[in-house]
């Protein structure tokens, strides 16, 4: 079978189908114990509830500066970011997670003022996401008013299917049916969650950005196949749209304790990737 290989500096560890089962369960129950909270950045008094007015004064505000040519002349503008994934965007396993990390790089590159909205779940999957996005109108507001938008999930699908694999009961031809339907489940829900997105917030007006998965952990054999398949998926998808995505492998060094979810140098990377797509259409450089 096939085998990931990193393309990135750092030596990525081996994940096992055991270890991404391990993942689902855990993030199962960190979000039955910690149902979604959702953090807004820069004043921590705000809450989500927060368009209104400023919505259609913000977009004024990115309008005009665009024609100016820059968006950063003038007053500062006020820009919402808006993380959409699991619990990689809700930064379990460091002090700070890549949203956070990212928004920095967002604040100090283009001088906005910047409120993040995080709606990272921890234990989502891409079902999940796909039916909130269609459904949450606390979402969907979120998203209408949003400047940024940054975007990973799947990781939770492979897992629950690698536990059906490592107990016998993935059903079809070798035990992996499930593994099958993980995939095509992953690419579907792919194509209709940013079909949702961009139906909310087009490319041409918003900074959109992808890492997919979140990362990719490395895995050999049966299941290294399958990732690499919803990988190829997930970029192609992200293409297709017009999306930059960023493909992130992190070494050993980027992994916190429970192997499964980076510590905060993993998390640097990640918004590190992130930063280096750049922040067109809104603030070219």
């Amino acid at each position: 079978m096939f085998r990931l290989v990193a393309i990135s500096p750092l030596v990525p560890r081996a994940v096992s189908l055991r270890g991404l089962a391990l993942l689902a369960a855990v993030l199962t129950t960190l979000a039955a114990c910690s149902p979604g909270e959702r953090h807004t950045g820069e004043d921590a008094a705000q809450t989500t509830a927060h368009h209104g007015t400023t919505t259609s004064d913000k977009r004024s505000e990115v309008t005009r500066a665009r024609g100016g040519g820059t968006t950063t002349s003038g007053p500062r503008l006020r820009w919402d970011y808006v993380a959409l994934g699991d619990s990689l965007a809700a930064g379990v396993g460091a002090r700070r997670g890549y949203v956070a990390r990212y928004a920095e790089h967002l604040r100090s590159d283009t001088g906005v003022r910047l409120r993040v909205i995080n709606l990272g779940q921890s234990g989502q999957t891409s079902s999940q996401l796909l039916h909130a996005l269609r459904n949450d109108p606390a979402m969907r507001e979120a998203l209408r008013g949003a400047e940024v938008v940054t975007l990973n999930i799947g990781l939770n699908d492979l897992g629950q299917a690698g536990s059906s694999y490592e107990s016998g009961t993935c059903g079809g031809p070798q035990n992996e049916a499930c593994l099958r339907g993980a995939v095509k489940r992953v690419e579907r829900n792919w194509h209709a969650i940013i079909e949702e997105i961009t139906s909310l917030r087009t490319e041409d007006r918003t900074i959109i950005r992808t890492v997919g998965l979140g990362y990719i952990p490395r895995a050999r054999g049966v299941f290294g196949w399958y990732l690499g398949k919803v990988t190829r998926d997930i970029a192609s998808a992200a293409a297709e749209s017009g999306i930059p995505y960023a493909e992130v492998h992190l070494g050993s060094e980027g992994m916190s304790a429970d192997g499964l979810h980076p510590n905060d140098r993993g998390y640097d990377v990640i918004a590190d990737r992130l930063d280096e797509l750049g922040y067109e259409p809104l603030a070219p450089r």
